[in-house]
C-alpha cells in the first residue's frame, strides 16, 4: 500500500511498499531487517542506534523514500523491510494512497498510478510483467503477450457476453480481457480473465515491498468478469464466466486465497435460487444468473446478483455468505432488489465508516445519485442526490466509487479525458419528516440546491486519452 522507485527505475517512475503486519503489544523493535554495524554496513545514521534511526525514518512521509533508499544500501535494506512499515502503523503515521489502473486509448497499454494526498503527487508503479498462454494457463517470463493487455478494459464484458447468444467467434477474436482486481495483506493482485478462447487461472501480485509483480498460486477454476474482496484479510473471488463447448457458461463456483499460507480453498458455491426458479427451461437457458458486485460489509461478504439476456439485465436480489458458517443465504429483499445498478448491470459500492453507500448513475431524466443502506429497515435511502457523473455509455468504466480517507470518493473520467478524484462528506438521509421538509441529509444546514457544492476535486491526472479501470487504496 505504497509506491516507491526501484534502484533500476528512473526518478520519474513511481516505487512501492506495502503494509507490514500489525503492531504488536510488546514495543521491542524486530531489527533483523537491518544489516548489522560493521566495516561494510554503516550505522543508518552516524552516531545514532539504528533503533533510533528506524523510528526517524518510520515518522518521514512516504513520498520521501522516493530518494531516500538510494543514500545507501543500509537505508535501501532499512526502507524496503517489513519492520519500517510496522513502526509506521504503530506510531499511526501510515499514509493512505490511491492506485488507480488506467488504460491508454493509443496502444491499449495498461499503467499503474498511486496518487499521494499529503503531496498530492502521483506515481506510477512499474509496468505488470509480459506472460505467455497455452490452455489457458500463464507462465511468466516469456514474451509475446502482456499482462497489461491481459486486463485491458477495451473490450466490454458485453461483448464478451454476447457469445452465449450465438456469437462465439466473438470470443476467438477477443485478445485480452475481464481479469479482478484486488488487495490483500498490502499487495495488489490482478486475477483470471480471458485469453483469446481461454478463461485464465493466473493470479498476479504486486508487492510493495519489493516493487515488483510475480506470478503466484493459481486459482483452481479459469474465470473471467469474476468479482473480488477482502474479509478477514483473506481474498475472496466469486462467480465470473468461463467458456464451454456451447459458449460462455457462467460460474456460481468461489474461492478464498490466503496470503499467510499461499493457497486457493474452494467453498461452497452460489446457489442462484432465484435463477433456479424459473418456470420454464426455455427461461432457464435464456437468463443466465451472474454476480454483478460483491462487497464486505458487516463481517459477512454481499453479491447482488442479475440475469442477463443481452442487452438486458434483470435484477434478483443476491446472496449473502457467512465465513463463519461457511454457508449462503438470500439477500434480505430491499438490499438486493434496490441496489443501483451502473451500465451493464454493474453495481458500485463501498464502504465507509462502517455504512455501506451505492452510486446510481444519471439518465435522460434524472441526476446520479449516491444512495445508504438502511439495514434497520432493508430499503436505500438518497444520501446525495446530486452527483456529478454524466452519461459515458461508450467507456466500460467511466467512473468508480471508493472509500478514501474516511470520505466517499469518485473518480471520473470528464469530457476532456482528465481524471478528476471528488471528494465528499458522508452525508446521511435524516428521517421522513426532515425528508418531506426539502433536504436529503443529516446536516440541516445543507439544502438540496447546495448539494452540487458538497464535491470537491482533490486530484486530476491526463494519461492522453485514458480510461479508468480500477482502483483500490493502500495504507502503510
Amino acid at each position: 500500500m505504497g509506491a516507491f522507485l526501484s534502484s533500476q527505475a528512473s526518478k520519474n517512475q513511481p516505487r512501492e511498499h506495502g503494509e507490514a503486519p500489525g503492531p504488536e503489544s510488546s514495543k521491542k523493535l524486530r531489527l533483523s531487517s537491518i544489516p548489522p554495524c560493521g566495516h561494510d554496513h554503516p550505522r543508518l545514521i552516524p552516531g545514532l542506534p539504528d533503533e533510533i534511526s528506524l523510528q526517524i525514518l518510520a515518522r518521514m512521509p512516504r513520498i520521501g523514500y522516493l530518494k531516500a533508499k538510494m543514500v545507501s544500501r543500509s537505508w535501501k535494506a532499512a526502507i524496503t523491510g517489513a519492520e519500517l512499515y510496522r513502526l509506521r502503523k504503530e506510531f499511526g503515521v501510515a499514509e493512505e494512497w490511491l492506485y488507480v489502473l488506467m488504460k491508454t486509448a493509443d496502444d491499449h497499454k495498461l499503467i499503474w498510478h498511486a496518487f499521494d494526498p499529503v503531496s498530492n503527487q502521483w506515481q506510477r508503479l512499474p509496468l505488470m510483467p509480459g506472460i505467455s498462454h497455452r490452455r489457458g494457463e500463464c507462465r511468466s517470463g516469456v514474451s509475446g503477450i502482456g499482462l497489461g493487455d491481459l486486463v485491458s478494459a477495451g473490450i466490454r464484458i458485453s461483448d464478451a457476453i454476447r457469445g452465449w447468444f450465438g456469437h462465439k467467434d466473438l470470443l476467438d477474436i477477443i485478445p485480452f480481457c475481464g481479469c479482478a482486481i484486488g488487495t490483500v495483506d498490502g499487495c495488489l493482485y490482478v486475477l483470471g480473465g480471458f485469453s483469446r478462447a481461454f478463461a485464465m487461472k493466473s493470479v498476479w501480485k504486486y508487492d510493495p515491498i519489493v516493487n515488483s509483480w510475480q506470478e503466484v498460486s493459481p486459482m483452481s477454476t479459469g474465470r473471467a468478469f469474476c468479482k473480488t474482496s477482502l474479509l478477514n484479510n483473506k481474498l475472496y473471488v466469486v462467480g465470473g464466466v468461463s467458456k464451454g463447448k456451447d459458449g460462455l457458461t457462467p460460474l456460481q463456483s468461489v474461492e478464498v486465497f490466503d496470503p499467510a499460507t499461499g493457497v486457493w480453498a474452494e467453498l461452497p458455491d452460489m446457489t442462484f435460487s432465484k435463477a433456479q426458479a424459473l418456470p420454464t427451461a426455455f427461461l432457464a437457458e435464456l437468463l443466465k444468473p451472474i454476480a454483478t458486485g460483491m462487497t464486505s460489509y458487516r463481517g459477512k461478504l454481499y453479491v447482488p446478483q442479475s440475469l442477463y439476456s443481452w442487452p438486458f439485465f434483470v435484477d434478483v436480489g443476491g446472496e449473502i455468505f457467512d465465513p463463519e458458517a461457511n454457508s449462503w443465504a438470500e439477500m434480505p429483499v430491499g438490499m438486493g432488489e434496490g441496489w443501483p445498478a451502473r451500465q451493464a448491470g454493474t453495481k458500485l459500492s463501498a464502504v465507509v465508516d462502517g455504512d455501506l453507500y451505492a452510486l446510481e448513475p444519471s439518465t435522460s431524466s434524472d441526476s446520479g445519485k449516491i444512495k445508504i443502506y438502511d439495514p434497520q429497515e432493508d430499503t436505500w435511502k438518497v444520501a446525495v442526490s446530486q452527483v456529478p457523473v454524466g452519461d459515458f455509455a461508450e467507456s466500460e468504466s467511466p467512473y468508480l466509487l471508493v472509500g478514501f480517507l474516511g470520505k466517499l470518493h469518485l473518480i471520473i473520467k470528464d469530457v476532456d479525458n482528465t481524471i478528476n478524484i471528488m471528494q465528499t462528506a458522508l452525508l446521511k438521509p435524516t428521517d421522513v419528516a426532515a425528508s418531506s421538509a426539502g433536504t436529503t441529509c443529516q446536516n440541516p444546514d445543507v439544502s438540496l440546491e447546495q448539494e452540487t457544492d458538497v464535491w470537491k476535486a482533490i486530484a486530476t491526472k491526463n494519461i492522453a486519452v485514458a480510461e479508468i479501470v480500477s482502483c483500490q487504496v493502500l495504507s502503510i
